[in-house]
């Protein structure tokens, strides 16, 4: 009887040493993989609308998801408020349940403040980071004459900054304005848009960007906008901004889940973006490029476009095809994209840059809009 006891005491230590191991794997490992996980879709309708903001540049895509919540990810240029209102009235939204703003540069937040006055907002993210004017557009210091016979030359009226950053000051009383809820970007953080949708944000991360580390190529306030995934059942979508590759590399250094369905390229389309290593790591299946066909800065790049036929995705253009609407109940086999427009150009076709859009080559973000020069007749003779 006691041999009996001693070996029932033994197993049950074992299997207490097991249950032990097996509880701490599950703490360890197990429990913090789950809290990744989005909810389950429920299979009620998902639907992002990448807007045509164009024919100059612009980012603004609506979100709907299949509980009705509302997220509205950039409002395009100064011109274009009205055109993203239209475009929330035709989708009969009267409310945003969230509107992100990526980075303070005009083509993403310069409509913000008619969308602003014509629908409720309940909620405001952006990345906390006010615009920086570059040391060109500044008024020149006055420097003090030396003693000549002739009279100093009247110095030149100075330039007003506000004027600069009329379109980030515009957009900072329309938030305080509605009332809505004011929130810097965090990574980590996730927004349930209800129905099994998720959005979470990815970057920016501290330290911030400056000029300094953007010695490659790019500027600094594109580096630090915000870069958000959103999921829903087996459908992904990485939603990009304005990144640059400074800040695809440290996405790359974190551990993140990075691989999605669909991608909204970076920058539209911009060179200084789009890495093979993180098309690589995000593996896409459909590339969506918003951009506008009188840009200047050669968007979207033929580098670019290389790389996506490389990664053998399914290209869309609003450049070339308006609004792209995606849709999906959250399947592996549901996914529906449909343009606006068709179009007889060539999708794989990069654009021909008039201005290099890095701070080292005095990118301009305030104000370089409208059509391009027209060409030269040199320029037409070639």
């Amino acid at each position: 009887m006691g041999r009996a006891t001693r070996g029932c005491g033994c197993a049950i230590a074992v299997l207490l040493v097991v249950a032990g191991a097996g509880a701490f794997v599950g703490w360890k490992y197990v429990l913090p993989w789950w809290r990744t996980q989005p909810p389950p879709a429920s299979g009620g309708e998902l639907t992002i609308r990448v807007l045509d903001v164009g024919p100059i540049n612009g980012d603004a895509i609506l979100i709907s998801s299949p509980a009705g919540k509302n997220v509205l990810i950039d409002a395009g240029d100064t011109t274009k408020g009205k055109a993203v209102v239209e475009a929330l009235k035709r989708n009969n939204i009267q409310q945003l349940d969230y509107f992100i703003a990526t980075h303070p540069h005009p083509d993403h937040i310069g409509g913000a403040a008619e969308v602003f006055k014509a629908v409720r907002v309940l909620n405001v993210i952006d990345n906390g980071q006010p615009p920086s004017i570059p040391a060109s557009l500044l008024p020149a210091t006055p420097q003090k004459s030396p003693a000549a016979k002739k009279p100093a030359a009247k110095p030149a009226k100075p330039i007003k900054t506000s004027t600069l950053t009329k379109f980030y000051d515009d957009y900072k009383a329309a938030v305080t304005s509605s009332g809505a809820h004011y929130g810097t970007a965090r990574p980590g953080t996730k927004y349930d848009l209800g129905g099994g949708a998720l959005l979470m944000i990815l970057a920016p991360s501290e330290p911030f960007f400056t000029k300094d580390k953007m010695t490659t190529g790019g500027n600094e306030a594109n580096a630090n906008s915000i870069v958000a995934r959103l999921d829903y059942g087996s459908f992904s979508m990485l939603l990009t901004g304005d990144a640059e590759d400074q800040t695809e590399h440290r996405l790359l250094t974190k551990e993140l889940e990075l691989k999605s369905k669909v991608i909204k390229i970076a920058h539209h389309g911009s060179k200084y973006a789009s890495s093979a290593d993180f098309l690589n790591r995000v593996k896409p299946a459909v590339a969506i490029v918003s951009c506008g066909a009188w840009n200047r800065y050669g968007h979207p790049s033929q580098a670019v476009l290389d790389r996506l036929k490389a990664a053998n995705v399914k290209l869309y253009r609003t450049d070339l095809q308006g609004e792209i609407t995606i849709t999906t109940r959250g399947n592996d086999t549901d996914l529906t994209i449909k343009t606006a427009k068709e179009t007889t150009e060539d999708v794989w076709a990069g654009r021909t840059a008039q201005k290099d859009d890095s701070s080292r080559s005095g990118f301009i973000a305030y104000g370089d809009f409208g059509p391009p020069p027209k060409p030269s007749k040199k320029t037409e003779q070639k």
